[in-house]
């Protein structure tokens, strides 16, 4: 493995400790917990709001998920457009279109119901909302939205994204597929409604994916160099619950302690990552979503035991503190087996929940522009426990390729 060039090393530690020393006095907030959907619109009325924009996916409006809520809405004589063009790995002209329904009902606030997509298109939406004349582009990358949003309701579907606390959107760029991170602490909902009845009709294979996703936020906000005891153990909290509750809910989706229980978990790991970061697993995986539409989840839940690994012994010492916390081993078992012990733990959990351990599509000819947009977003920004560049990066994408032809490639692609 090849290890970043010196001085690129310490631009990559000196800007990732700068953000670490800030995070005492930085604006984070936790949304309001609301427990049922239903209470949506006695908050719109409290806050004066006649019109919300409601953001959500077709599948999941013609399961009726959003039935209630809509009838609420209009029992209460509050205004209620849906956008229902959300779709896995939200693009620009999504947000437009979105933009265009909030701007003629003369709405108020945006209520982003769904998945991580249907939250990141809400937040989005907010974003251009708040500030029209300014383009999703001009507002990417690190706090430049700067400017108020209308308040955000975020309902979550599916128990894996935490984006119900979390300041990021990613939103992907129409034109060259790459998918564009917005992070402001704007985007952080002001409502996370956390209710366990919006999850009850998830297939298992969404179950499944989404909750590993929550798991790999917990592991690598943990694993990090940015965390402080705050989000260390909201992580390690997430990480019990998973471990405790995900396979019930996904052998038994009515187990509504189960669902609830793994809201919470997502909730915890939001919190912790909007925080303390991510790491390459999540750069690697957004690099695919954004060429290839892989869900976000499966791709986490495949590339998490690849990364864990690559790190080595940087992250043996933390990774036995799950361990030992997870209930996994006692304090006697060597850092190292102990780490192993880990990763086989959700080895085990994705091999029983069938998720693959490869991903299908991935073609050689991409692997070096994969490879660069995974660097661009995780290098200087996540404070991963070793830093790896652009070559080393390839590494993960020829371990998961399905195809033949790209996991015989060479890294020297």
């Amino acid at each position: 493995m090849i290890p970043l060039n010196i001085a690129k090393a310490a631009y990559c530690r000196i800007y990732q400790g700068a953000f670490r020393a800030a995070l005492p006095i930085l604006p984070y907030t936790m949304p309001e917990e609301l427990g049922s959907v239903l209470d949506i619109p006695k908050k719109l009325k409290e806050i004066g709001v006649s019109s919300a924009l409601l953001v959500t996916d077709k599948s999941i409006r013609d399961l009726g998920l959003t039935a209630s809520l809509e009838k609420a809405m209009e029992d209460a004589g509050i205004g209620c457009p849906v956008y229902d063009g959300a779709l896995p790995n939200p693009t620009f002209s999504m947000i437009e279109a979105a933009l265009v329904l909030y701007q003629s009902h003369n709405c108020g606030a945006v209520i982003g119901f769904g998945g991580g997509s249907a939250m990141d298109c809400a937040k989005a939406t907010a974003a251009r909302a708040g500030c029209p004349k300014r383009s999703l582009k001009s507002m990417s990358g690190n706090l430049r939205i700067l400017h108020k949003l209308p308040p955000i309701f975020a309902v979550p579907t599916t128990a894996g994204t935490g984006s119900e606390t979390t300041l990021a959107a990613v939103i992907t760029d129409d034109a060259t597929r790459h998918k564009v991170p917005m992070n402001d602490f704007n985007l952080i909902p002001k409502y996370a409604v956390l209710d366990p009845q919006t999850t009850v009709g998830l297939p298992k294979s969404i179950t499944a994916t989404t909750g590993i996703d929550a798991l790999t936020h917990a592991v690598e906000a943990y694993i990090g160099r940015s965390t402080t005891a705050q989000t260390r153990a909201w992580s390690i909290e997430a990480m019990q619950l998973i471990f405790a509750n995900l396979e019930r809910a996904y052998e038994n989706g009515g187990d509504l302690e189960a669902r609830r229980n793994m809201l919470r978990a997502a909730y915890l790991a939001g919190a912790s990552f909007t925080r303390s970061y991510v790491g390459y697993c999540h750069a690697v995986a957004h690099s695919l979503g954004g060429m290839y539409n892989t869900p976000h989840g499966l791709a986490n839940a495949v590339l998490l035991p690849y990364v864990l690994r690559a790190y080595g012994k940087s992250v043996y010492k933390k990774l036995k503190a799950l361990a030992v916390a997870g209930g996994l081993c006692d304090d006697s078992v060597p850092d190292s087996a102990a780490a192993e012990l880990f990763i086989r733990k959700i080895e085990t959990m994705n091999r029983n929940m069938g998720i693959p351990t490869r991903l299908s599509g991935i073609r050689r000819e991409d692997i070096y522009q994969l490879s660069k947009y995974a660097d661009h977003e995780g290098n200087p920004l996540y404070p991963v426990p070793k830093l790896m560049d652009r070559r080393s990066l390839e590494q993960f994408y020829v371990m998961v390729a399905e195809d033949s032809d790209a996991a015989g490639k060479e890294k020297s692609v």
